[in-house]
């Protein structure tokens, strides 16, 4: 099983960036992904996660209506677009495969891939 998290990046408040989540060597339409960062001196936490059927479930307030997900089943891929970045999104982003359903709790994930660091500046 590998996912590898890619696309971040150094931008200025305001601007977007997309993220991607490649993955492999996994029934990849019977798995949620989640999306996880983790700050400078800070927990690891759940930001957003979408689920087998294609809904997104949404950990934290501050990036709703800010954050998008999606998913591709044919290139096994997920997408996390995030608009109007904010300097406090800025951390390392991770994907992480569960079998079936979104979870906000990190250890239940089964398996992760590398991060991808995000930095947003004023």
């Amino acid at each position: 099983v590998q996912l590898q998290a890619s696309g971040g990046g150094s931008v200025q408040a305001g601007e977007s960036l997309r993220l991607s989540c490649s993955t492999s060597g996994f029934r990849f339409e019977d798995y949620a992904i989640g999306w996880f960062r983790q700050a400078p001196g800070k927990e690891r936490e759940a930001v957003l996660c979408i689920a087998s059927s294609g809904e997104s479930t949404y950990y934290i307030d501050s990036v709703k209506g800010r954050f998008t997900l999606s998913r591709d089943n044919i290139k096994k891929m997920v997408y996390l677009r995030m608009n109007s970045l904010k300097p406090e999104d800025t951390a390392v982003y991770y994907c992480a495969a569960d079998f079936w359903s979104c979870k906000d709790y990190a250890p239940l994930y089964d398996a992760w891939g590398p991060g991808t660091q995000v930095t947003v500046s004023s």
